[in-house]
């Protein structure tokens, strides 16, 4: 068989393989080393675990992985999670839908700290829900808001998935979150017209909270100085060069790690678990990535992904039909797997292919998570939409999906404003020299 059939048979291996709930690294690296063996030998392939898991284990920007995934749950330990949602609230709370504002804020300012979507979620479901609830909150825009607002864990930076983005691509980590603050930002500020637009047709599902005094506005943010301070010496060192990547972590590992010491929230008990779930995180991962180099390496070696491209290149499509094409498997693929898997299957493909049709690897990085952010949020599945439901299982799914649907029509506009207008992504790093 050639090349070409072979990556074909690994592709529905793979696949048949993911079906039989096979844990996506596991089934890569399978599907890799069996296709591997075909093509030149089971003991060249079988290598292929000890090198590219010593690579894995190795990799200077995965360990910084590791350290933000470490820094989110030290912050999440020591409150500063609640500190931000309490902060948001302060100035927003008195507004129609201001609860739902508040998270809002406060998931994009909490993303910015645990960098996953799927952590930003949980969190948020467990501090904001009860809130709104008690609050008088319709369950569609509480809901809807939280799990939406959660997908935010992925774009604003330091984000996980960026890092590996930047990792399996080599592309400049740092010039990556320079080009996700924009997004960012347009990203809160189309979810708060969403709110608005929700409150504003139904009043009563986001009725206005008392207005808080500035006196006690002022009281609010001295008590929250911790999670401010954490995200300017993680984003403040990292932007202006004072810190690389890794030492940005590693300062933030310890800057949370104190906090926790500090407010008295870390005993022998929280210390081990917080380990023990960091560790386990941060081991899925890692295995995800070795997974997906020994599946590149196959698909590399196949020929499969070089026709692919040319074929796309061949059919007469504009870039931009392309395109189109390329967001509605990403938002099938975010509405399934996990980010990272989703990506990481994807890229031996679609990175060769974006360069080839002209887009700028910066910007596409950006408008790929912010593709699987909505996939994160689509029915039928969309893992933060379970993730909130096995948090608040009195809570029908068919709630939560009603909720979200504003939050994805406004992913939708801005979607659409960041691919028809590059530079509000590719600006930023231009003007700070880092392309």
């Amino acid at each position: 068989m050639s090349g070409v059939v072979v990556g074909s048979l690994g592709l529905a291996m793979l696949f048949i393989l993911i079906i039989l709930h096979t844990p996506i690294g596991v089934a890569m690296a399978l599907t890799g080393v069996t296709m591997v063996g075909y093509l030149i030998g089971f003991g060249p392939a079988l290598s292929l675990f000890g090198a590219e898991g010593k690579e894995v284990v190795s990799s200077e920007g995965l360990a910084i992985v590791a350290s933000f995934i470490l820094m989110g749950a030290f912050a999440n330990l020591s409150g500063l999670a609640q500190d931000l949602y309490r902060l948001a609230y302060a100035f927003l709370g008195h507004l129609r839908g201001g609860l739902a504002l508040a998270t809002v804020g406060a998931c994009a300012g909490f993303g910015s700290v645990s960098g996953s979507s799927v952590a930003t979620t949980a969190t948020m479901t467990q501090i904001a829900l009860p809130e709104m609830v008690t609050r008088g909150y319709s369950t569609t825009l509480s809901t809807g808001s939280i799990a939406a607002g959660g997908t935010l864990g992925m774009l604003i930076p330091p984000s996980i998935v960026m890092i590996i983005y930047g990792i399996l691509t080599e592309e400049f980590i740092i010039a990556l979150f320079a080009a996700a603050i924009i997004p960012g930002i347009i990203s809160v500020l189309v979810y708060f017209i969403a709110i608005s637009i929700i409150v504003r047709v139904n009043p009563s599902a986001g009725p206005a909270g008392p207005k808080i005094s500035r006196t006690e506005r002022l009281k609010i943010i001295k008590e929250s100085w911790g999670v401010i301070f954490l995200a300017a010496v993680v984003s403040g060192g990292l932007y202006t060069g004072v810190f690389s990547p890794g030492e940005s972590a590693s300062v933030g590992v310890s800057v949370a790690f104190c906090f926790a010491i500090w407010r008295k929230k870390l005993n022998w008990k929280s210390f081990f678990d917080t380990l023990i779930d960091a560790a386990g995180t941060t081991g899925l991962i890692y295995v995800i990535i070795i997974g997906a180099h020994i599946f590149s390496y196959f698909m590399t070696l196949s020929g499969l992904p070089e026709l692919i491209v040319e074929t796309i290149q061949a059919s007469g499509l504009s870039k931009y039909a392309i395109l189109i094409l390329l967001y509605v498997m990403f938002i099938i693929l975010g509405s399934i797997f996990d980010t990272v898997a989703a990506m990481v299957i994807t890229l031996p493909f679609v990175y060769p292919l974006i360069v080839g049709l002209g887009f700028d690897p910066i910007w596409w990085g950006v408008i790929m998570v912010i593709v699987m952010e909505v996939g994160m949020i689509t029915p039928p599945i969309g893992m933060n939409v379970f993730v909130m439901h096995g948090m608040a299982k009195d809570v029908p799914l068919t709630a939560i999906f009603k909720g979200i649907m504003p939050f994805v029509l406004a992913d939708f506009v801005r979607l659409g404003l960041i691919t028809a207008f590059p530079v509000l992504a590719l600006w930023l790093p231009q003007y700070w020299g880092m392309l």
